[in-house]
């Protein structure tokens, strides 16, 4: 018995929203997810969902007062932001955009290089997607984020 299940990674993300079953059909719009189970309740709402987007699996469930469970929009917000690397930042910056996510740092090319851009999803849920396009050494790094601050 393997005690991380096949196709997990160590940390995976559990999210959850007002509405995932309408969460699921975002993030297949926007990051290309594609749906590997889902449990509903007896109220039909979703008690557990999982998901996988690129080579990471992310879990998700419906609010649920009852225990207390809420999502981002209950709280106004999220602090937490999932970070997703990707071949074409571009590309699926645009895709996320054009399925209903608000930009919340426009997608430009950062000082530790990356091409690099962060958007919240319609459920409260912040994400920023990254292609890495230049190695930048610490040093670079450094004086590059100095620069910024003058």
């Amino acid at each position: 018995m393997n005690p991380i299940p096949e196709g997990m990674h160590t940390v995976t993300p559990h999210l959850i929203c007002a509405g995932a079953a309408e969460a699921i059909e975002f993030y297949k719009n926007a990051f290309g997810a594609v749906e590997l189970s889902r449990m509903p309740g007896p109220d039909g709402k979703v008690m557990h969902a999982s998901i996988r987007i690129g080579d990471s699996a992310i879990m998700l469930n419906d609010e649920n007062p009852q225990w207390g469970s809420f999502g981002a929009k209950h709280y106004k917000g999220s602090p937490v932001t999932i970070h997703l690397y990707v071949e074409n930042a571009d590309a699926v910056f645009e895709r996320a955009v054009r399925a209903g996510a608000k930009v919340t740092i426009p997608l430009a090319d950062m000082f530790w290089g990356d091409r690099y851009g962060k958007l919240e999803d319609p459920f409260g849920h912040q994400w920023s997607i990254g292609t890495h396009v230049k190695d930048v050494t610490p040093d670079e790094m450094q004086k590059a984020m100095e620069q910024m601050g003058s």
